[in-house]
């Protein structure tokens, strides 16, 4: 078993259908009322890609990926065209708070909050795209002095920031994931035209 950091097809990403999941145990009790209990700490997303076959060429170019992958044996990027950045379409430096610096922490790691007032989420970022992270210590955008891990998230300083200052970041991000499934039906629906109606994809958690 492996991570391929290569990304799947753009072009039939881009027709592809899917979000996150979650799992939530309802129990309704005696008197009718309910109690509620989510299971998992974080969502998970799941994708079907196959409606962005849209051609011959896209299945060609979808079975090739699916057999060096090994079906479900390796994982690979997925790009979710609705959410990919941390803020607008071009990341500052400001989108996302990360952490507060302590005098001595050097590793901060990415993360995404979904939500505001209630209950926001923190989605940890693991594959953030290389060249596109922007870090600012103190509302002051950092051009030197760190580095980020595109296989983990963690961004690392060379020098401790300062305690109390705040350290936030701004990014595009792929989504880990694998297919869930090891068996592909293809149809070719015309000369130049193919369906695949399921190619689903698990997203790989942390």
């Amino acid at each position: 078993m492996a991570f391929h950091p290569i990304r799947f097809p753009l072009d039939v990403a881009l027709g592809a259908r899917g979000g996150p999941e979650r799992k939530t145990d309802v129990v309704t009790l005696a008197g009718g009322g309910e109690q509620r209990n989510g299971r998992w700490q974080h969502s998970r997303r799941r994708y079907n890609a196959g409606y962005g076959v849209k051609s011959r060429a896209d299945m060609a170019a979808v079975l090739a990926f699916f057999e060096e992958r090994r079906g479900r044996l390796h994982g690979f990027l997925w790009r979710d065209g609705l959410d990919f950045s941390s803020g607008g379409a071009v990341p500052t430096a400001l989108d996302q708070a990360i952490g507060t610096g302590n005098g001595t922490r050097t590793i901060f790691h990415l993360s995404k909050r979904y939500g505001a007032a209630f209950d926001p989420y923190l989605r940890p970022i693991t594959r953030p795209v290389g060249g596109s992270v922007r870090v600012a210590v103190a509302g002051i955008e950092a051009m030197s002095g760190w580095t980020v891990d595109v296989a983990t998230g963690a961004v690392s300083f060379a020098a401790p920031p300062a305690n109390g200052a705040a350290v936030t970041a701004g990014f595009l991000f792929d989504v880990p994931v694998r297919f869930d499934t090891d068996r592909l039906d293809v149809e070719l629906t015309s000369f130049d035209g193919a369906e695949a109606p399921s190619i689903p994809l698990l997203e790989i958690l942390p």
